[in-house]
């Protein structure tokens, strides 16, 4: 998808100004900024097809940044470039609703992989919107596309990722499903940090779950998990 519009924040200049002419290079059009709340205003006032932040940034951080644009928009892509490497960290920015957290250093070729996986996958997710999928979870509706779980009057709203995830419980309800089966289908491999971020996903969606107690997300010990519905 070249000609996206990219939001590229990063208070290295050095390591910006070689970033944003490789990635012009490669066909995208980049706005970027050095500081948190120029970042902050525009993402209230632009419109882009994919972000890309830094962590430690000067006067808002990443964190916060990332939590503004899921406010704004549940499904476009967001990526963080850091130096913060720890698995916690990763974990947490995949919590934020990152679709994905590279660590700095990193190579260009990868950074422009990644871009052109998730804008792909941004474009056959607003596809979808076309041809809306709503998956029955005993009392629960959920729609893939549209983000959304629905229980009567209760709707709660999910990441890119959340509804990935469910979507894959979902389309194979009452099959255990192997750990590096779900992983490589949702996350797009089966590293470490992304298969302790499944255990934290998993159980973000039992809560959202729980409200009827016929639906289990059961663990299969060494196995994976199994989405089930009870029958009364």
């Amino acid at each position: 998808m070249k000609n996206a519009r990219i939001l590229y924040v990063e208070d290295d200049l050095t390591l910006s100004f070689v970033t944003r002419d490789n990635l012009e290079r490669a066909g995208y059009t980049i706005d970027s900024c050095d500081d948190g709340i120029t970042a902050y205003e525009k993402i209230a006032n632009g419109k882009y097809d994919l972000y890309i932040l830094d962590v430690m940034l000067p006067k808002i951080d990443g964190y916060t940044l990332a939590r503004k644009i899921r406010e704004k928009d549940e499904a476009v892509p967001i990526l963080f470039l850091s130096a913060k490497s720890t698995p916690d960290d990763k974990i947490y920015g995949l919590q934020l609703g990152a679709d994905d957290y590279i660590t700095k250093p990193f190579s260009i070729e990868e950074l422009i992989l990644k871009i052109e996986i998730f804008l792909k996958r941004s474009s056959i997710d607003s596809s979808r919107m076309q041809k809306e999928t709503v998956y029955n979870i005993g009392n629960f509706a959920f729609s893939h596309s549209g983000l959304k779980l629905t229980n009567g009057n209760e709707s709660f709203s999910l990441t890119h990722r959340e509804a990935e995830l469910l979507a894959f419980l979902s389309i194979h309800q009452g099959s255990i499903l192997k750990r590096d089966d779900i992983l490589n289908k949702v996350w797009g491999n089966d590293h470490f940090f992304s298969s302790r971020s499944l255990d934290v996903f998993i159980s973000r969606l039992r809560k959202l779950l729980k409200s009827d107690s016929t639906v289990k997300i059961e663990n299969i010990h060494n196995i994976g998990y199994r989405l089930v519905v009870s029958r009364s």
